[in-house]
């Protein structure tokens, strides 16, 4: 009998402990997908990181960063991205240094806010330039790629094995840091693994151990991925493997050609293996999602002329072949045509999450277009810090908005119920048409109304909005510098505006603040946010 109630005991201890367990893993930060539907899930809810990049340097100073944590709170940011530097953290070879780290962690705590960080290891935009200087200083061990007329680069070597290792064992010390300092706080919610990884000045690596890999068989593993995916392969890499016989073996050449598109086919699949590899290490010790940047291509410019390889839109098969530990692949925004680039980095299941885009005029209605239209998890300008009035900022005011409709956004997004609209230089004169609920929604430029007086000016700034239809006939609508009308959808009914009420939410609660009549919607005819104000207002309609 006593051996039975202990052999209970055991179990129940067993099993209590199991449960446990399970319960500290669900607390864990995590990208939880559902369909086409993400949602990031942290402190046991969707969140959407209304972000702010640091500057490169910002966060290698304490010191530095002192009258800087105001500025991001001033700015309702919920989310600081900020780079943790190998230089800095590993100065002389396993010898670690994590007070930089724990400033962050401390800071981001007392200004309740998260972090991202930035691992700069062994690439940070293509060069090898946040190496500590003991690795810098020994290229017999820590090798650079060779370019194609034989000179070395900055750039170290992604398929020598001492580059891994190195990096690996900071990585994950790192990784154990954090578990030990943050596992109950979860004030890291996510890590960058690299940065902007690509290679220049051409498009692979000429090395004797490239080359030899090059003239090789390209792994069963690829080949499998191209034969299993063979249906939903995205067209660039599908045209290319199509027009070298779709071979399902052979080396690199006569897979994709000889030619730059199949270097840097090859040089994505030797970088992803590099990243593969430190991410499964880390998420051994402590498994944070993980997601990696990429510095924008141009139209035109060839494969070694930009920094090549990385998980840019025309080879991020082969990083999903490769690298299926990295969680998601973001774009860094500094090009031209923002919805083009978005479209690109969402025709196949990975959330839209920009960690990095160009802090300049208009990041506001990008913001309120990223997160209507796509199942975007994060927002993030450039350098955040470096503005004088944080308070002004239009992103400011966006975000304080965003914030409050968060909980509206995460709720419907998943039934398709939020969309959202973007005005640029591209389209600020066009109407923007689509059904929502019960009604047809048709949405312009605050200025295509010609009453403001910026509206005869030959650029009119970029606005945007988001909408979320909360039921058939009911809307909030927040954003900037847009106007909105409604046709019913049923045959021969014309839609009415029954109320429209601007306000806020406050602890969660909507407060209305003002009835918006009159000439505030036209009598009736519409829903108008003006240029440069920013606006939340909860609109109910009706049919007659």
């Amino acid at each position: 009998m006593k051996n039975t109630f202990s052999l209970l005991f055991l179990l129940a201890l067993y099993t209590t402990g199991a449960s446990a367990q399970k319960v500290t893993d669900n607390t864990m930060p995590r990208i939880v997908k559902s369909g086409n539907n993400f949602q990031f899930i942290v402190d046991g809810r969707p969140f959407l990181i209304l972000g702010g990049e640091l500057g490169n340097s910002s966060a290698s100073s304490s010191e530095y960063m002192k009258p800087v944590w105001p500025k991001l709170k001033a700015m309702q940011l919920n989310t600081v991205l900020a780079p943790v530097y190998w230089e800095l953290l590993e100065p002389a070879e396993g010898k670690f240094n994590f007070s930089l780290v724990d400033d962050l962690l401390r800071n981001a705590r007392l200004n309740n806010m998260k972090l991202v960080l930035l691992w700069f290891g062994t690439w940070k935009n293509s060069m090898s330039c946040y190496v500590p200087a003991w690795v810098k200083t020994d290229p017999a061990r820590f090798p650079r790629i060779v370019d194609r007329s034989g000179n070395q680069q900055e750039i170290l070597n992604p398929i020598n094995k001492n580059n891994l290792e190195a990096d690996k064992h900071a990585y994950v010390r790192l990784l154990q840091h954090l578990k030990e300092v943050d596992s109950k706080d979860h004030t890291v919610i996510m890590i960058q693994v690299e940065n902007e990884i690509g290679m220049l000045p051409d498009a692979r690596n000429f090395d004797n151990d490239a080359n030899k890999a090059f003239e090789s068989a390209v792994p069963d593993k690829l080949l499998s991925y191209l034969k299993n995916n063979q249906a939903t392969l995205l067209p660039e890499l599908k045209a290319i493997w199509q027009a070298n016989g779709s071979q399902t073996s052979g080396n690199w050449t006569k897979v994709f050609g000889n030619s730059l598109v199949a270097d840097e086919i090859f040089m994505a699949w030797q970088f992803a293996d590099f990243v593969n590899e430190i991410a499964i290490a880390g998420k051994k010790v402590y498994d944070l999602p993980l997601y990696l940047n990429a510095a924008l291509n141009r139209p035109g410019v060839k494969p070694g002329d930009y920094p090549s390889a990385g998980p840019l839109p025309h080879v991020m098969d082969i990083w999903k072949a490769r690298a299926p530990e990295i969680d998601i692949l973001a774009p860094d925004f500094y090009n031209p045509d923002f919805k083009h680039w978005c479209d690109l980095y969402t025709r196949i299941p990975n959330p839209l999450f920009i960690p990095e885009i160009k802090f300049e005029p208009g990041v506001d209605a990008k913001a309120f277009f990223a997160f209507g239209n796509y199942n975007c998890l994060s927002f993030s300008p450039f350098s955040i810090e470096s503005t004088e009035s944080p308070e002004k900022e239009p992103i400011t005011k966006a975000y304080w908005i965003l914030k409050q409709i968060t909980p509206l956004i995460t709720k419907y997004q998943p039934s398709a119920a939020v969309k959202g609209c973007l005005f640029d230089k591209n389209n600020s004169a066009q109407a923007q048409q689509f059904t929502l609920g019960n009604y047809l929604l048709k949405v312009t430029h605050e200025y295509k109304l010609g009453w403001s007086a910026g509206s005869k000016d030959s650029t009119w700034p970029e606005t945007g909005v988001i909408i979320i239809a909360v039921a058939p006939d009911e809307y909030y609508v927040a954003g900037t510098g847009v106007v909105i009308t409604f046709e019913a959808i049923e045959e021969r009914k014309k839609a009415g505006l029954l109320s429209v009420d601007e306000g806020s939410f406050q602890n969660g609660k909507w407060i209305e603040q003002r009835r918006m009549n009159g000439d505030q919607d036209h009598q009736g005819r519409h829903i108008r946010i003006p240029v440069n104000e920013y606006s939340i207002q909860h609109v109910k309609l009706y049919s007659y």
